[in-house]
């Protein structure tokens, strides 16, 4: 026992005790006495003194005089003469040992307990509370047990309040025998009087015959008092701060609590409710249950019930479904065509945790959006317009490959946390549930799974081989050699499909087959047949040689299993190098663009087949690269369609399919085009050609098309992506090398195939490891920068351009006329003209040399041409030449021409049909198109003809760039080629003056008819462009269209994603073209506006005056007043505004996509930093009449609130670990500019109504549904901003902040929750 620090007044108060005793005074007398010694003694330690608190401990513990030493102790608590925890810490570790001997003592003790062990509201204030926690911790051990100094009196008061309560459940487990069932068969504290000394004295008990039912009785009084104080609202606030913050310690409390509630006879048999016990035990207690009840009244209104398990078409308006619009958003935004560094699963499987915490959905409601949202993605695409625009196989793979692995990333992100604790492995199994009830739900939506044309085969096959594994037949290897595509009567959909995708993933097991409905049988025979076309794979796996005809059906027909995928990747890495060129074709086929089930272990084999064993040696013809040509050529051939590099950037293999082309490029650029090999066809391809196919690819792979102008007004505002560099490339590629050797996490199932779970380096590869290419980066940052620079007379270069200048234009003129290079002695000679084929004459040098001289051959043929020396169907002739020789040289013409347009020194080309192409014949066209595409969103659209004039001139080096593309063939072989050209056109001509790219496409109508809708939408989207405001009322659009609120969409007027996305372009609707949604306007067109920061203010203002209109039109004044009249009208008045809230959710969601899309984190971070806080600095008149009685001001505070949370979700995520290491740092200022407003030390310009909304609702989305934000930030700033809020009696939301904080809040977090109940 701790010695005793009492003085004069505790030892006369001693003696007064023993008197008392002897003459029965009443406690009343006693109290009274004793305060008033304790009053005239100067310096004693009362109230609360630790000196009376001993003494009376050991009057109790020496058992003399009856029951009047506990009158007396019971007197002097309530008089807060004593202090109760000292008292009580002294006791438990004496009287509960020898409860069986002393059960009077013991129950009296518990009396004690209940009155007063939890009494630390005033107590914690006391001047000696600090040396009476030093006591306690002497007597119980708390900071030894419980990890934690003592020396804070909240923390102090957790540990307390738990180790009081564990000594009842181990004493009540100890009554019963069960104590020796707990792991480890023994209890912190004493529980047996042979544990401790004998009490000092004897207690004068009743009879033998009655300890035994006193025991009894205490028994069920323990149990009671445990019961009593886990219902108590604050002890339970107090608990789960323990449970938050001492892990350890409180598994090892709750498997006693649990083994009592199982095992206890005394609780089974009494009346004594166990919902308490479950709650805490099954730690489902909801901490925040008082705080999630205030967030739901305010942020989530009454929406339809169930509004995700009925399908309701498309036509969603603005209800529960649309919350779930940034999904929609951000697949349609990954199909653009743009070739994102991101991984698309990662990014996806953010945004749907993000989304389910905010909407605060079940997860079957959050998997049921997001495969909603996908199918509506491949429906768009049932009508595509024709054009050089990935289509539906990219759609197909996002579908079934990307968010089923999204989904994978979720629940194996719950497996990697799983431990032995069984909570975290009921979750898990909880979230694998959710999925398959989300699954069952989604084939009520019949019309989102009627499968796309081109698929009817493989939904079919995937229902018959339910059908199948039904039916008993053996399924396991190669299911599909049963399947038989005559006679199979098992119709499938594209449910049939996902599931399919799940199960491959082990997400499902094949029991799902006998779901109700899942087999939708027309016939009752299933054959066993063998297709020629599936037996192709048969009988590859079972070693037959690759002969062409099989290469050939087995390139059209994707493998059914990854087993066939890694014996294909066997053959191209051992096989012969025919075999290797054929396995590489197979793989590079249906199997990489449909095999979706595997798709993600097919795209790394297809980058390691790429991958130089040995990526630092790329010694030219001495590298191993340069062994294996023709299998590098079929693959990057085989990948360069359109639909292809999408798919590697969905599984986040840019940064080292980057880096495996480089080293493709720096070896074969530097071999002569002498050097070549025949293919089995009887193709020849040379050094050139691999390169020239490579080296295109590579720079599709980053925003090389873009002017440069782009880079230079944008800055860190740029959309994400939009600033792709090589040298980044490569340090995404070593971070994810890094990532990979570090990470304990294998995703997605890597672990199944040993030879992808790596990069095929783990070396780090900077630009260095590339000489030639990194010389060749260098030339082309120049040329962007400023205008060609001469070079010596004589250099090697110099030689090269003349000599490419005398054979592109060879024919131009039948005299000797000066084209001018750069040093002045090229002309043009009629020395030869073969008719026939003359790359004999073209000189056989490397590539690197041959770009090298590019520009300079391209700047001469310009000048020329620019001064009449030359026609321009010559220059365009000339350059296709030299794209003919080196296609390669495409990529530094579109570089210098693009340099050059931005630079204004070129004269205007008059576009009439003599001298250069004319739109004319389209023009008028064009411009009708335009009007019907953007009418949805009421721009204006600029005249293109005039009075019956045509208004046709371009820059001259667009002109030549765009007269050039069209001398291209649409073929096979030039598609890669324009796949490079063709966007660099787009964004050149837009980049240049209205109304250059409605010409452009003008004039490629003429070439290619079929490609009009496609061309003609292109350039709509320079309308945009041109037009700031266009671009804002392109926005309003998107807010009014999704809110149902627009009178003059055409698209749809029912709001929700229908009306903001649409079905697509439209493109086949009666009539030729049809608006457009605006929402796939924007997607299309944001990436060019110039300065985002401008946009995110306009979205900012948008999102506001939406909040003005769902005030004006659904809560009008109207109805307030009738608020006052009748019980019913409230009633419906509180209906209009749950409506209301659902509607500023939508908009609010919308507009953070919108941000969050737009610019990326930079653009989020400057919301946080900038916007916001000049937006409440600054005077805002919402509501200048006050129609709605100032319910716009409230809501405009939650929309702002729920739009800065979404927004920064969307950037940063809700994990722990942060998407960008911007987050700490933004939401630490912005926290501070919260805390300083509180403090009254920033002067605000809004309403303090609206302020006090998004306060409230900011920090209660945070506390909720991202509480890792709050471990980023200062604790002082979250005191701050607790004790704002509890001014603003917002006591519930200052306790959840800081209990989020993490252990070194839990002190603060306590002492408030005292503070907050008062005498508690």
């Amino acid at each position: 026992m701790a010695s005793s620090a009492a003085a004069g007044w505790v030892d006369w108060a001693t003696e007064y005790t023993k008197a008392a005793q002897a003459e029965s005074r009443p406690p009343a007398e006693w109290a009274a006495r004793v305060a008033a010694a304790a009053a005239g003694e100067r310096g004693g330690d009362v109230p609360w003194s630790a000196g009376l608190a001993e003494m009376l401990a050991r009057t109790l513990l020496c058992g003399g005089g009856g029951g009047a030493p506990w009158k007396y102790a019971e007197a002097a608590l309530a008089a807060r003469l004593a202090s109760p925890a000292l008292l009580l810490a002294l006791l438990s570790t004496r009287v509960i040992p020898h409860r069986f001997t002393r059960p009077t003592a013991y129950r009296l003790y518990l009396e004690l307990l209940r009155r007063h062990g939890f009494n630390f509201g005033f107590q914690i204030k006391a001047a000696n509370f600090k040396k009476i926690m030093q006591l306690i911790d002497d007597n119980l051990g708390l900071s030894k047990i419980f990890g934690f100094s003592t020396c804070e009196p909240g923390v102090f008061v957790v540990e307390f309040t738990l180790c009081m309560l564990w000594q009842l459940v181990d004493a009540a487990l100890d009554d019963e025998g069960l104590l020796e069932l707990i792991p480890d068969k023994k209890a912190h504290w004493p529980t047996r009087s042979d544990d401790v000394s004998a009490f000092e004295g004897t207690f004068s008990e009743q009879r033998i015959d009655k300890i035994d039912k006193l025991q009894k009785i205490n028994n069920v009084i323990t149990i009671e008092l445990i019961g009593h104080l886990l219902h108590d609202k604050v002890i339970t606030q107090i608990l789960s701060l323990a449970r938050e913050n001492m892990q350890t310690q409180w598994a090892a409390f709750t498997n006693r609590l649990q083994l009592l509630i199982t095992k206890s006879s005394t609780l089974q048999t009494s009346t004594i409710a166990l919902e308490a016990f479950q709650q805490l035990n099954l730690d489902v207690c909801n901490i925040f249950r008082e705080h999630k009840h205030w967030l739901r009244r305010k942020f989530h209104p009454i929406v339809a019930s169930n509004p995700l398990s009925s399908p309701n078409g498309r036509c969603l308006g603005a209800s529960y479904s649309a919350l779930w619009i940034p999904i929609d958003m951000y697949l349609e935004d990954c199909l653009d065509a743009s070739i994102a560094a991101t991984n698309s699963i990662e990014i996806l499987s953010g945004l749907v945790k993000a989304l389910q915490a905010v909407n605060r959905a079940t997860w079957r409601d959050a998997f049921l959006s997001l495969w909603i949202a996908s199918l509506r993605l491949v429906q768009r695409e049932r009508e595509p317009i024709e054009g050089p625009v990935p289509h539906l196989d990219t759609r197909l793979c996002m579908l079934l490959s990307i968010t089923t692995l999204a989904i994978a990333d979720i629940i194996e992100e719950a497996d990697s946390e799983m431990n032995s604790n069984w909570k975290e492995k009921r979750e898990r199994d909880d979230l694998r549930k959710e999925l398959m009830l989300s699954l069952q739900t989604l084939g009520d939506y019949e019309s989102l799974l009627v499968p796309p044309p081109c698929i009817i085969s493989a939904a079919n096959q995937a229902a018959t081989k339910a059908a199948m594994s039904v039916s008993g037949i053996n399924v396991s290897s190669g299911y599909m050699e049963n399947v038989n595509d005559r006679t199979t009567n098992y119709s499938g959909n594209m449910w049939h499909l996902i599931v399919e995708s799940c199960i491959s993933r082990n997400l499902l097991e094949t029991s799902v087959y006998y779901w109700p409905g899942y087999i939708n049988s027309h016939g009752s025979s299933i054959t066993h047949a063998l297709p020629s076309q599936l037996a192709a794979w048969s009988s590859f796996m079972k070693g037959a040689p690759l002969t062409q005809s099989l290469v050939n059906m087995l390139v059209a027909t994707p493998a059914s299993s990854l087993a066939e995928v890694e014996k294909l990747f066997e053959v191209a890495v051992d096989g012969s190098d025919e075999d290797k060129v054929s396995a590489a074709t197979i793989l590079c086929g249906a199997t990489l663009l449909r095999g979706w089930n595997f798709q993600e272990h097919t795209v790394r084999l297809v980058v390691k087949l790429l991958s130089s064993s040995d990526p630092i040696d790329l010694s030219g013809g001495e590298s191993q690269l340069a062994k294996h040509g023709p299998m590098l050529n079929v693959i990057v051939t085989g990948i360069s369609p359109l639909d292809y590099p999408p798919i590697f950037s969905f599984h986040g293999l840019i940064p080292e399919l980057a880096a495996a082309l480089m080293a493709i490029c720096e070896v074969f650029g530097c071999l002569s085009p002498s050097v070549s090999w025949l293919l089995r066809t009887g193709e020849e391809i040379s050094a050139h050609t691999v390169f020239s196919n490579a080296f295109i690819l590579l720079l599709r792979l980053w925003k090389f098309n873009h002017p440069p102008l782009e880079y230079c007004i944008m800055g860190d505002g740029a959309p994400v992506g939009s600033q792709l560099t090589p040298e980044y490339l490569l340090l995404l590629r070593n971070s994810q090398v890094l990532s990979v050797r570090s990470s304990a996490k294998n995703r997605n199932n890597q672990r199944q195939l040993p030879v992808t779970s790596n990069p095929s380096s783990e070396h780090p590869i900077f630009m260095d490891s590339f000489p030639k290419l990194k010389l060749w980066y260098r030339q082309h940052q120049a040329c962007l920068a400023s205008t060609l620079s001469g070079f010596a007379h004589g250099a090697p270069v110099h030689k090269n351009v003349d000599s490419l200048l005398n054979l592109m234009f060879r024919k131009a003129n039948k005299g000797s006329t000066s084209i001018g290079s750069l040093s002045g002695s090229s002309s043009i000679s009629n020395s030869s003209g073969p008719g026939g084929d003359d790359s004999h004459l073209w000189p056989q040098l490397p590539a690197w040399e041959i770009l090298e001289a590019v520009p300079f051959v391209v700047d001469a043929a310009l000048t020329a041409c620019s001064h009449g020396r030359l026609f321009p169907r010559e220059l365009a002739t000339g350059l296709k030449d030299l794209t003919d020789f080196l296609p390669a040289s495409l990529a530094t013409i579109v570089s210098y021409f693009s340099a050059e347009v931005t630079r204004g020194v070129w004269k205007p080309a008059f576009m009439n049909g003599t001298d250069w192409p004319s739109p004319a014949a389209n023009l008028s066209m064009v411009e009708e198109h335009i009007k019907k595409i953007v009418a949805a969103t009421g721009v204006d659209v600029p005249r293109l003809v005039t009075g019956g004039s045509t208004l046709g001139t371009l820059p001259l080096p667009l002109a030549a760039f765009v007269s050039l593309t069209i001398t291209y063939k649409l073929d096979k072989a030039s598609e890669r080629f324009l796949n490079l050209a063709g966007p660099a056109l787009e964004n050149l001509a837009a980049s240049c003056p209205w109304p250059s790219m409605p010409i452009v496409a003008a004039l490629w109508t003429q070439k290619v008819k079929r490609w009009s809708d496609f061309l003609v939408f292109s350039a709509s989207r320079t309308v945009f462009h041109h037009n700031n405001d266009a671009v804002v009322q392109l926005l309003r659009s998107c807010f009014t269209a999704t809110l149902g609120m627009s009178s003059t969409t055409s698209v749809c007027s029912c709001g929700g994603i229908a009306s903001l996305l649409g079905h697509g372009f439209g493109s086949h609707c009666s009539g030729g073209l049809s608006p457009v949604a605006p929402g796939i306007l924007y997607l299309r067109i944001f990436r060019c506006i110039k300065d985002c920061s401008i946009l995110a203010e306009d979205i900012l203002s948008l999102l506001m005056l939406s909040v003005k209109d769902i005030a004006e039109t659904t809560v009008s004044r109207h109805r307030s007043d009738k608020l006052k009249k009748t019980k019913y009208v409230m009633r419906h008045g509180q209906v209009s505004l749950s409506s209301a809230m659902a509607q500023v959710k939508v908009a609010a969601s919308l507009g953070a996509t919108l941000v969050w899309l737009s610019g990326g984190t930079a653009l989020v971070q400057s919301l946080f930093q900038e916007m916001l806080p000049s937006w409440f600095l600054s005077v805002q008149d919402l509501e200048p009449g006050g129609a709605s009685g100032g319910t716009v001001y409230k809501l405009g505070g939650h929309a702002l609130a729920y739009f800065a949370v979404c927004s920064g979700m969307f950037a940063w995520g809700i994990d722990p670990t942060p998407v960008s290491r911007r987050r700490e740092r933004v939401m630490w200022s912005h926290f501070e500019f919260l805390a300083s407003a509180l403090d009254g030390k920033i002067s605000l310009g809004c309403d303090l109504s609206l302020w006090r909304a998004y306060v409230s609702g900011f920090l209660g989305l945070v506390v909720e549904c991202t509480p890792c934000w709050v471990l980023e930030v200062d604790l002082r700033v979250l005191k701050r901003l607790s004790a704002g809020l509890r001014q603003w009696k917002e006591d519930e939301l200052a306790v959840a902040l800081l209990r989020r904080a993490g252990p070194e809040a839990m002190g603060a977090t306590t002492e408030l929750i005292i503070g907050g109940d008062g005498e508690w």
